[in-house]
């Protein structure tokens, strides 16, 4: 809406642009005074016209619809079509100034933004919930650590997963997390569980099915195997900086078989650029394939969690890449690494002061240039046997289950049946195509499709779905016949074949479906028809005006709903910033974790003195004492003995009657090992005793 001179009327409703927006009305120029134009509204000069913020001009306007007008919606301004009855002016504005149009320009990016900003972090689609185990590598050397990943998406468990307990096997939590994903107005949230597995004996350990609930469903997990084998003597004592090593968990491996080969590389602690260095080595993932074999199908490459490992006097921070191979011939298979040489950032012995650094206050650091390379390792490449091969054998190679669901069960002949049939396991998935079956010569097939559902970042584990569409040739059918799969089992070394039993099915006859009869059309004509209309005459007077609405800018509940999108989304950032400034902050997280421990021992004493064990109250007492002392020291549980209490607690400030009570809490402790206390009231008794002291700690500053 213009504000300038009144004697000139806005480029949209001028007469070189006679195209307006919807329910606008055109006139001619005419603006004396009280002058009506054809529509009979009349533009005012020496006045000033309103605009939505109620701001006045100097000078007359002509008529003109508001941004929502425009935007072709049924609402007019208040300030259009005004019946020669204006306020009069509040702020006048120099001639010129488009600031209705500028305004209305500012505010429809915002409002669009906010509404769109507002729809991506409100709207979400639900999904089925999922629940998957993965191993980051099936086999290991004594002493080091695989990494299990429990992961839940579009769901939360009732309860963290119960791990079982396996003989020379050890499991350690490592942490959990979450991870939110807003994508294309679609968001997801998923729950991840690590653990660090740890082989105490060389052996095969498998990991059975584990359970949780989700949403009131159970969900469960496919078993996984984990290998352990014997470390190998290294021959590095600890002085070298870098190094590279092939690992092969074992020896001899079947034609189609997959296997998984490791190299390693070694960077030793107090290098600079070590960091840097071990992420360069992990994004070959991604990229190429570090390893240079021939005779054999490279599949995938990925990367297992990074870990310290000690040799001789060094430590060391191993990054390990996984490279899944499948050999494609017999007879030894030779697998070489890649070379390079590393630019190796050492902290200089003696620094040399220069201009920049007169006193030596910034680290220095000297290069040193180091070739690496792993040594060649030798597998031995085996035919799978041929003696009691199954007939329907196609060479799959590894270890499978099978299910197999049709539907529908009740047709007509001549009506498609889609056969569902899942091979699950461990091997390669991509490879495995269904056998013939024999028994299928009654119904007309077509040719399947397939989807692999990998678990693992090699592609090795996880679930291949076949779809079959059959179609029965005669109503004598009476049952879809079994389906078997074969495949050898290369841990076993023997052939093992898998069979469904038959499923029943109703075959109908077809019918014939009757020819539709089609009514004549009635094509008599009237000997008159009347004439059509194809054009309508010009409505020469507007006729009776309707009274406009009020604008949308002017309702309170338009403009309170504009701030739902800000509050909505400065939420979002408050509660982001309050995860990290959590994340960032290890003594706060130990703060919590500690409070909640203590609550939840407090409650475990109560009950153990209530069932008069005095062995575990006792233990959970000592328990409860290292972990809020070690919270207030910044020391680790483990460090925590009386002793402590002397050093450290002293110099604190922590008062002697507190003091005092730690003592006897502790010689309580100790004295319970030769002579427990059996009675639940002496057991009871040490409880407020222990409560006391630990809300005299928590007053201590850390």
């Amino acid at each position: 809406m213009p504000c300038g001179d009144c004697h000139a009327e806005s480029q949209r409703d001028s007469d070189l642009k006679p195209r307006v927006a919807t329910k606008e009305l055109p006139w001619g120029k005419q603006w004396q005074w009280q002058s009506p134009n054809p529509n009979g509204i009349s533009a005012r000069p020496k006045h000033c016209d309103a605009t939505p913020l109620e701001l006045k001009t100097s000078s007359a306007t002509t008529q003109g619809s508001s941004f929502v007008a425009t935007l072709g919606w049924l609402t007019q301004s208040l300030w259009d079509c005004r019946n020669q009855r204006i306020a009069p002016a509040s702020v006048p504005f120099p001639h010129g100034w488009n600031f209705q149009n500028r305004f209305n320009q500012v505010w429809l990016r915002l409002t669009v933004r906010l509404v769109v900003r507002f729809v991506s972090l409100m709207a979400f689609t639900v999904s089925a919930a999922t629940f998957t185990a993965t191993l980051d590598r099936d086999t290991v050397a004594i002493g080091e650590n695989a990494t299990l990943t429990l992961k839940f998406e579009g769901g939360k468990p009732k309860t963290e997963p119960s791990l079982p307990n396996i003989p020379n096997l050890q499991i350690a939590a490592q942490g959990s997390f979450q991870n939110y994903s807003f994508v294309n107005g679609s968001s997801s949230v998923s729950l991840t569980y690590t653990y660090a597995v740890i082989p105490t004996q060389p052996g095969d350990y498998t990991l059975p099915t584990l359970g949780a609930i989700v949403d009131g469903k159970v969900l469960t997990s496919q078993p996984l195997k984990l290998k352990a084998v014997k470390q190998s003597v290294a021959e590095n004592t600890g002085d070298q900086l870098a190094f590279l090593k092939l690992f092969v968990p074992k020896q001899e491996v079947f034609q189609g078989e997959v296997c998984g080969v490791q190299l390693q590389l070694y960077i030793r602690d107090g290098v600079a650029n070590g960091d840097g260095i071990l992420d360069s080595f992990e994004k070959l993932a991604a990229s190429s394939s570090p390893l240079k074999v021939e005779g054999c199908n490279i599949l995938k490459t990925g990367y297992a969690q990074r870990r310290q490992q000690q040799i001789g006097n060094g430590v060391y921070h191993v990054a390990t890449l996984v490279t899944a191979i499948s050999p494609l011939k017999t007879g030894p298979i030779t697998i070489d690494s890649i070379n390079a040489t590393l630019s190796l950032q050492l902290p200089a012995g003696n620094q040399r002061r220069n201009g920049f650094d007169p006193f030596g206050m910034f680290q220095q650091y000297e290069e040193r240039r180091v070739p690496i390379a792993a040594e060649s390792v030798t597998l031995a490449s085996l035919a799978v046997p041929k003696e009691n091969a199954p007939a329907n054998f196609n060479g799959a190679v590894g270890s499978y289950t099978l299910a197999v669901t049709a539907g529908p069960t009740n047709v007509a002949a001549g009506d498609p049946i889609t056969v569902r049939i899942q091979l699950t396991g461990n091997g390669a998935l991509d490879a495995l195509a269904l056998p013939d079956q024999p028994a299928w010569r009654e119904f007309k097939t077509y040719p399947p499709t397939s989807k692999v559902e990998s678990t693992d970042p090699l592609g090795i584990q996880g679930t291949k779905t076949f779809e079959q569409v059959v179609v029965p040739q005669s109503t004598d059918i009476r049952e879809l016949p079994p389906i078997s799969f074969s495949y050898f089992d290369s841990d076993k070394k023997l052939y093992r074949t898998l069979t469904q039993p038959a499923i029943g099915l109703v075959v109908r006859p077809g019918g014939v479906s009757a020819v539709p009869t089609v009514a004549a059309a009635n094509r008599a004509s009237p000997e008159n028809p009347p004439p059509a209309q194809d054009i309508v005459s010009i409505k020469q007077r507007a006729g009776k005006l309707a009274v406009p609405s009020r604008p949308l800018l002017e309702q309170p509940w338009f403009l309170t709903l504009q701030s739902v999108p800000a509050l909505a989304f400065l939420g979002v950032v408050i509660w982001r910033k309050r995860s990290d400034s959590l994340a960032n902050n290890p003594r706060l997280r130990r703060l919590r974790k500690v409070a909640q421990l203590i609550r939840d021992g407090l409650n475990d004493l109560r009950k153990l003195a209530a069932d008069k064990n005095s062995d575990e109250f006792f233990a959970t007492l000592f328990r409860l004492l290292q972990e809020q002392l070690g919270e207030r020291l910044d020391l680790p549980a483990s460090a925590i003995t009386e002793a402590v209490i002397t050093e450290r607690l002293q110099s604190c400030g922590v008062p002697e009657p507190t003091l005092a009570g730690l003592h006897e809490l502790f010689q309580t402790c100790n004295l319970a090992r030769y002579a427990p206390i059996k009675s639940s009231q002496e057991l009871a008794a040490v409880i407020p005793k222990l409560e006391a002291v630990i809300n005299e700690l928590q007053k201590v500053k850390a």
